[in-house]
């Protein structure tokens, strides 16, 4: 059985372009899910009520993929998770055609692999993007990750007994600063001099 799944951004949207071309594959509108919310949010009631009737030998039917998930991840990560369940997905509009109710079709399942490889690159391209953004805000002097929750007197408490000769444990202990916090935020010892003249 063939269950289809809409979705627009906004309630200001209109579903009927997809609503058409999923009722002309044969759907009826009672077994057509609708969200009117964006991508980005994982509440989407439409789309959990669409899976979660799905059963296996069923098919989900989209008009574009982009409707599924946020990423070519997710939307991939979805296509496996369902075919573990034996339900498959169908495209109608993309380029690619997806059908992966059909493992026995060579295309569709090169459809797969190409979308896997899209969705490495697009996790590649993310992490260079994250990791340069770092690098700026460093080179700036902005402090990047989240905001410490340590108390900076307990810090520079802990910071005098490290140079005062206390170890690490023992600093746990009289602070309360968890070891890898300390690891994180204590700044680093200055080294100890190893020439006679200081240098």
């Amino acid at each position: 059985m063939d269950i289809a799944y809409a979705r627009v951004s906004t309630a200001k949207q209109d579903l009927e372009r997809q609503i058409d071309a999923l009722r002309a594959e044969g759907i009826p509108e009672k077994r057509i899910y609708v969200d009117k919310k964006s991508g980005s949010t994982t509440d989407r009631a439409g789309l959990a009520a669409a899976l979660d009737y799905a059963r296996d030998g069923d098919v989900i039917v989209v008009h574009t993929l982009d409707r599924l998930g946020r990423t070519v991840r997710d939307t991939l990560n979805m296509i496996h998770d369902l075919t573990e369940r034996g339900v498959g997905l169908r495209n109608l509009a993309d380029p690619i055609k997806v059908d992966s109710a059909k493992p026995d079709d060579p295309m569709a399942q090169l459809a797969l692999v190409m979308l896997a490889l899209f969705g490495q690159m697009e996790r590649t391209y993310a992490i260079e993007r994250a990791a340069h953004a770092r690098a700026v805000a460093t080179s700036q002097g902005k402090k990047v990750g989240r905001p410490s929750v340590i108390d900076p007197a307990k810090l520079a408490y802990a910071e005098h007994l490290r140079n005062n000769g206390y170890s690490i444990t023992a600093i746990v202990d009289k602070t309360g600063i968890t070891r890898s916090s300390l690891y994180r935020h204590l700044p680093p010892r200055q080294p100890d001099s190893v020439m006679a003249d200081g240098s």
